[in-house]
């Protein structure tokens, strides 16, 4: 077998470094690449290259943005007496794509997960609590996964905001829109359970 010339080896080798990529998918996108056009290629490197020189985190919320404020932070129209918290700027994208909530965010880059050595201090928390000691935030939303780590991080916030004087509330959890009870597991019908309202 002909052994792969060092260039498109590096290439998959780099391209395997992604998350959710293995070595075969490695090795179609390094030979899609190959048989793209050159400026193709070249857009996507320089794409790779602006988002690494332009892209920074926002000082107030910490979200990824190319402006400091980023436009939720300094938009007139949000309600900054509330904080929803979420893991990761993939959350924030997505709760804003609701286009129900109207007040500010704070990412915290993770989740508490003891077992891959991810405690408080990894977090972005004390850029958090320091949000909160002006006054001027009556609201905290815990947004954190429905998962060990996400339950674990929001239960952990929780006792350090409380004694702030800051109202915490959590996301309902539950059943989604059109689906089938005998579908569900055991945990999200409890949630569903937990999250009744009265009509």
């Amino acid at each position: 077998m002909q052994p792969l010339v060092e260039p498109v080896a590096r290439l998959i080798e780099e391209l395997a470094k992604l998350p959710g990529i293995g070595p075969k998918t490695a090795q179609r996108l390094a030979f899609f690449l190959l048989r793209a056009p050159a400026e193709s290629a070249h857009e996507l490197a320089r794409a790779i290259v602006r988002v690494k020189e332009a892209v920074t985190y926002c000082s107030q919320c910490l979200n990824i943005t190319d402006r400091d404020p980023c436009a939720v932070c300094s938009s007139s129209s949000r309600d900054a007496s509330i904080v929803c918290v979420v893991e990761e700027p993939l959350d924030l994208l997505a709760l804003e794509r609701t286009g129900v909530y109207r007040g500010l965010y704070h990412v915290l880059h993770g989740a508490l997960s003891p077992m891959d050595g991810i405690g408080p201090d990894e977090l972005r928390i004390q850029e958090l609590l320091r949000r909160l000691q002006g006054g001027e935030v009556r609201e905290v939303i815990l947004a954190t996964n429905p998962n060990v780590e996400g339950e674990a991080t929001a239960m952990y916030l929780e006792r350090l905001v409380k004694p702030l004087g800051v109202s915490v509330s959590r996301l309902a959890r539950g059943l989604p829109v059109g689906a089938d009870l005998e579908w569900a597991d055991e945990l999200t019908l409890a949630r569903a359970l937990e999250g009744r309202r009265a009509l």
